[in-house]
């Protein structure tokens, strides 16, 4: 498919004294590249340089020429979440210092592009037009938005300047093996990091690894804070007591909801995480015999979607090509004796006489969309979405497998959300993959230990190791 060039809508810049300039761009591009009669939605992004004041004043075309410099373009994690402001991205002065201009993309739905609410869907129509047009937000349009804005960008630079770098975090490395599948002209290089998609793994396949780690990281959680095995089983107690909990924003505290809090455990300090806020409700309840509001919006902040509603809604669909994922973390989960918690009414858990409870990961599940007021609204449509089985192909194997674009990955072991055993899987499918690996970060060490990633992914590029 040939994508044209996104329409260039707005352009605003401002300096970061001493440091950055940062230009405000917005874009539109087609809802649905196979059909742009369905209208169009709008791409925002930041460009990020080095705001340099030469001694001499350039001419406009040496200006030109020297703003010219290659492109690297960072694609955030999710489904469902935009970027932070590059100032306050620790990896912004090592790309640019390497000679790069930067583009901060939110990826449609997210962040500033067209972004995906309740109150947003709503203006599609009903519950079926809403999930027809949430099918529209997986890595395969992401990746045409990506190819579009980039014709606009270098619209005028030079044949050697024209394709681009891409870097993707997290899901951002689902959309760059998709971006490798289908428009690998328009990429120079690519990197990801905790990144390596399950090429050809269905949804089941793919939490029936992801539980095994979640076990262990649930038995370091409990090594590390075994007081909190009772903690945790009283709260149960009591928010099973009292029918659930309200929360602040008009939600309801469950005991199935509570237990989802183990999708901390797969990032640097997340143990440490889900223990202050276990230890804030054990002092509540010993001090007063209730949960405090400050720490029941602690819970809340933790736990809720309703900000993101985009990331609970297609999470499982990230992983489907022709297959509908029919609640594949539900289903998968009650079949592991230590999550059988699943198959608990709302205000219950079966196991709660059990110790330890372990806690569930990156898993979205149907009664979050019973406890959270913006998930509440979209239950039909996540339901019709996870009942879906017409999805396209994410992945071209016979393309990737050709692959002439080096893919540089950095893969964590110990990675909770994308399993190590089927990204190594996934690296013998593509041609020129080369790796980083590490047993001693987590998947979110491109944001908790920016520096060393990016020396090992830039040290591989550059062939300097002896």
């Amino acid at each position: 498919m040939e994508i044209f060039a996104a329409r260039l809508l707005e352009t605003k810049t401002h300096l970061i004294p001493g440091k950055f300039r940062v230009s405000e761009l917005l874009f539109e591009v087609p809802k649905d590249y196979a059909n742009p009669a369905r209208g169009s939605l709008q791409i925002f992004g930041r460009a990020v340089s080095r705001h340099e004041k030469p001694a001499a004043v350039p001419s406009e075309e040496e200006r030109r020429k020297k703003s010219q410099k290659p492109w690297f373009v960072y694609l955030q994690g999710g489904p469902g979440f935009g970027c932070s402001a590059p100032q306050n991205v620790s990896m912004t002065n090592i790309v640019l210092d390497r000679g790069y201009q930067m583009l901060y993309l939110d990826q449609r739905g997210t962040g500033l592009s067209s972004p995906i609410s309740a109150a947003t869907l709503a203006l599609q129509g009903d519950a079926h037009r809403q999930a027809d047009y949430l099918k529209l937000f997986r890595a395969d349009s992401i990746v045409k938005d990506c190819e579009a804005v980039r014709k606009t960008l270098t619209s005028d630079y030079p044949s050697e300047l024209k394709q681009w770098s891409i870097f993707g975090q997290s899901f951002g490395g689902f959309c760059v093996l998709t971006y490798l599948s289908f428009f690998p002209h328009g990429l120079r290089e690519a990197f990801t990091s905790g990144g390596l998609a399950p090429v050809g793994r269905t949804p089941d396949q793919v939490y029936k690894a992801t539980y095994q780690k979640v076990i262990e990281r649930n038995k370091a959680y409990y090594s590390k804070y075994p007081e909190d095995i009772e903690a945790v089983q009283g709260l149960c107690f009591h928010i099973k007591s009292k029918g659930g909990v309200p929360l602040p924003s008009g939600g309801v505290l469950t005991v199935r909801g509570l237990l989802t809090l183990g999708r901390n455990f797969g990032v640097h300090g997340g143990l440490d995480t889900v223990h202050d806020l276990i230890l804030r409700c054990k002092l509540d309840l010993s001090q007063f015999q209730f949960i405090s509001r400050p720490s029941l919006s602690a819970l809340e902040s933790a736990l809720s979607f309703d900000d993101n509603v985009l990331y609970a809604i297609l999470h499982e669909a990230i992983y489907c090509q022709g297959v509908a994922s029919n609640w594949s973390a539900e289903r998968v989960g009650r079949s592991y004796r230590e999550f059988q918690w699943l198959a608990g009414s709302p205000q219950s858990a079966s196991s709660v006489r059990e110790a330890p409870l372990f806690f569930s990961g990156e898993m979205i599940y149907p009664f979050l969309f019973d406890a959270f007021p913006e998930l509440e609204k979209l239950a039909p449509v996540a339901d019709m979405i996870a009942k879906y089985t017409d999805w396209p192909d994410l992945y071209d194997e016979w393309q990737l497998a050709r692959n002439s674009t080096t893919l540089y990955a950095a893969t964590f072991i110990d990675d909770m959300y994308v399993d190590f055993g089927l990204a190594q899987e996934t690296v013998k499918l593509v041609k020129n993959c080369r790796q980083v690996i590490s047993n001693t970060m987590y998947h979110d060490a491109i944001r908790s230990r920016t520096d060393e990633v990016l020396k090992e992914l830039f040290t591989l590029r550059d062939d300097s190791i002896d």
